[in-house]
């Protein structure tokens, strides 16, 4: 008997080109075929292997060094991956080796940039060094001063606040491998927070997420985030008082119809 005559279609298999989710899968009897059921379980497998795999940090400042981005290897308090999943407050601050090595660093720059591995070294793997390259070319234009890139593994995303405090700098940006998805392994978020020191809520702070080729284009993702940054410093704030409000987003958001209604 032919696949076709045992996998029975949906209606709406239209829509999937719309969406990455597992939607308008068919159905083989009572259950979903064969073929979305594995697909399903690699995906699973993928999320799950995101999640424990180490981050190469001195891989990460080889790739950045030829870019020109000096690079700080730091540790979170978290000593292991164990500890680190099952003890998220450790996470979130510095060990102190770490903290006696920014010591040497340059204090008062505009921006502090850290890089950490969160739940996602694979995100960060691949995408810390185009993002970057593409948000340095906005921020030539104008009178920035960076930290170098502080490479934080077994961190969170507060771990940036105690970073830019030690740093005295004006604003901090993490960027982080997100929780993995199903359908999205491999998600970097960036997160801005200005006046950084330790203790922050995540109200404070503003969030871009899902920024690689399949979600958020790195050139998008850099317009969106020097936005923000241009108000956090002219505002002296960010978080829930500061929202994205840049055109490109708007217009394209305007001219967009909706497929449910087609």
């Amino acid at each position: 008997m032919a696949k076709s005559d045992i996998v029975v279609g949906s209606a709406w298999q239209a829509l999937r080109r719309h969406t990455a989710a597992r939607i308008a899968l068919g159905r083989c009897g009572v259950s979903v075929p064969t073929g979305a059921q594995l697909a399903f379980q690699l995906a699973h497998a993928q999320a799950r292997d995101a999640v424990h795999l180490a981050l190469d940090g001195e891989a990460m400042a080889r790739d950045l060094a030829a870019q020109g981005q000096d690079c700080v290897q730091l540790h979170s308090a978290a000593a292991t991956r164990a500890e680190y999943l099952q003890r998220p407050d450790l996470g979130r601050r510095l060990d102190d080796a770490s903290r006696a090595r920014l010591a040497a660093c340059v204090k008062g720059v505009d921006l502090a940039l850290v890089a950490v591995d969160g739940l996602s070294a694979l995100a960060v793997q691949r995408h810390v060094a185009p993002f970057l390259a593409a948000l340095r070319e906005r921020l030539a234009l104008e009178a920035w001063t960076l930290s170098p890139l502080l490479i934080v593994t077994q961190g969170r995303v507060a771990v940036g606040d105690e970073v830019g405090q030690l740093l005295q700098a004006k604003a901090v940006l993490v960027l982080i491998g997100e929780r993995p998805g199903l359908s999205s392994p491999d998600s970097l978020g960036l997160y801005l927070t200005w006046a950084p020191k330790i203790g922050l809520l995540d109200e404070r702070r503003n969030c871009i997420s899902n920024v690689r080729p399949e979600g958020l284009a790195y050139a998008q993702a850099a317009y969106r985030l020097h936005y923000l940054l241009s108000q956090a410093f002219s505002r002296q704030l960010s978080g829930v008082d500061l929202k994205d409000e840049t055109v490109e987003v708007g217009a394209s958001l305007a001219g967009t119809r909706n497929f449910l209604l087609e």
